[in-house]
């Protein structure tokens, strides 16, 4: 015997919530539809608006240190923590949820240079102008997370006296090795007082380093003269170099694309190299109008964050030529380190004020739980707004900033200057022979030669 039953899910008709309305179904034929175009075309109108309106992206300042911040690291394996340094030689680590001192870090007599953590978490080694680099132990998740912090600073497990004052420091990815630069690149070991592997190219200090996340033996350096080099642990010698018209500032290598690294250079823009093809960039982020001080790639590898000299933090898209999102406050200075969060949802910046900030990096996102019908109401409003992007009315609504008077002033400036330098090419090519004046990509241009 046959029994018909009617069944239906409970997602169907169940509310989420008891103020909620019963749910209404559609017959979504577009031909019995005829304006629905019309409608999601406002839809993402008011979305873009709605956006702006809750764009809030600060969410607070961590205040503690006595001077101004330089370098910042974040713990692999503990989400909320974050390490920082200071001029007066003062480490710091923070809880980023609570916005609060865990444990100090006593034992520099200069400025802190450069600060990293070994990828398991439990070693955190600094290096400063005092010529000392130290290996730290960093205190457990259980110890971040109590409230008795009565004893909260931390003693060196060891120092390490060279003979130069350091520059940067990075930890091998996977590996007990770090490097630290200065007069030269030098590779350590845990366990060794001394380095176990020098690499000197050039005469002038080296400014920034970094390994490579996707090949634990590559690590790229860039130097006060102007240079990017390549080094392979491997070899006895330096790989190769590039040297550019200004100096880089800081390195960044894409956690997802390993091959490819952006780095943050004193003539305002940002260039992304492919460690493969060094001769030319792949991309030019332009916006700040300042030297960039430092930069730092999202997990994801899709976007990076900036820090300037202008006072400002910027968002790019990995292969964008413009910013998505820029950060400012009146109260905060130069900025000189920044971070993104180990799960990409914040953005912290170290200023010439003393003060770590913590921002959004989504500003208009939700914070807390979403519900799942928030949630799914959320991605229907982004596909919509992307679907009419770059339709005039929402793509103004999107694009807009408000920006700083002064920065608004040395943008205008710096277009302005830039118009004068082309349209003064565009002379030269024209009262000159046919062929005789070449005109070089700005990817190209300010990279004067490569050398292997």
């Amino acid at each position: 015997m046959k029994v018909k039953v009617i069944s239906r899910s409970t997602d169907e008709f169940t509310r989420e919530r008891s103020q909620d309305l019963q749910r209404v179904f559609r017959n979504f034929d577009p031909s019995l539809r005829t304006q629905e175009k019309a409608v999601e075309y406002v839809r993402a109108l008011n979305a873009a608006k709605l956006d702006k309106i809750f764009a809030r992206p600060f969410i607070g300042a961590m205040d503690g240190h006595r001077d101004s911040i330089k370098c910042m690291a974040k713990n692999p394996s503990y989400l909320k923590g974050i390490f920082s340094g200071s001029d007066d030689g003062d480490i710091r680590l923070w809880d980023i949820a609570s916005r609060r001192t865990v444990c100090q870090f006593p034992g520099h007599q200069s400025a802190v240079q450069g600060l990293t953590v070994s990828t398991d978490g439990s070693i955190l080694v600094s290096c400063g102008s005092d010529c000392t680099v130290r290996l730290w132990n960093v205190p457990g998740a259980t110890r971040a997370d109590s409230d008795n912090l009565s004893d909260n600073s931390a003693k060196a497990l060891a120092v390490y006296v060279w003979k130069n004052a350091f520059r940067a420091v990075d930890h091998q990815w996977d590996g007990d090795l770090f490097a630290t630069a200065g007069a030269q690149v030098d590779i350590w070991n845990h366990n060794r007082s001394q380095p176990v592997n020098t690499f000197d190219w050039g005469t002038d200090t080296t400014i920034s380093i970094r390994f490579n996340p996707g090949e634990p033996n590559i690590l790229a350096t860039s130097a006060n003269d102007r240079s990017i080099t390549l080094y392979d642990l491997r070899m006895s010698s330096p790989a190769r170099k590039v040297i550019m018209r200004t100096k880089a500032n800081s390195i960044a290598w894409n956690p997802m694309e390993p091959m490819n690294f952006t780095v943050a250079n004193e003539d305002c823009n940002c260039y992304s190299y492919d460690a493969r093809k060094l001769d030319e960039a792949k991309c030019v982020h332009k916006d700040h109008v300042s030297a960039v001080m430092d930069i730092d790639f999202s997990p994801t590898g899709r976007e990076f964050v900036t820090g300037s000299y202008d006072r400002t933090v910027r968002i790019f898209q990995y292969n964008g030529g413009h910013s998505r999102e820029i950060y400012h406050t009146k109260r905060m200075q130069r900025v000189f380190c920044v971070k993104y969060s180990s799960d990409a949802s914040y953005v912290i910046s170290g200023t010439d004020d003393t003060n770590l900030r913590l921002w959004k990096a989504k500003a208009s996102e939700q914070l807390g739980v979403v519900l799942p019908r928030e949630k799914k109401k959320h991605e229907y409003l982004e596909a919509v707004k992307n679907r009419y992007k770059h339709l005039p009315e929402v793509k103004r609504i999107v694009r807009h900033r408000h920006l700083p008077k002064p920065i608004y002033k040395a943008a205008n400036l710096r277009r302005t200057m830039i118009e004068a330098e082309r349209r003064k090419e565009q002379r030269r090519k024209a009262h000159s022979a046919p062929g005789s004046v070449v005109t070089e990509s700005i990817r190209k241009r300010r990279i004067i030669k490569e050398v292997e």
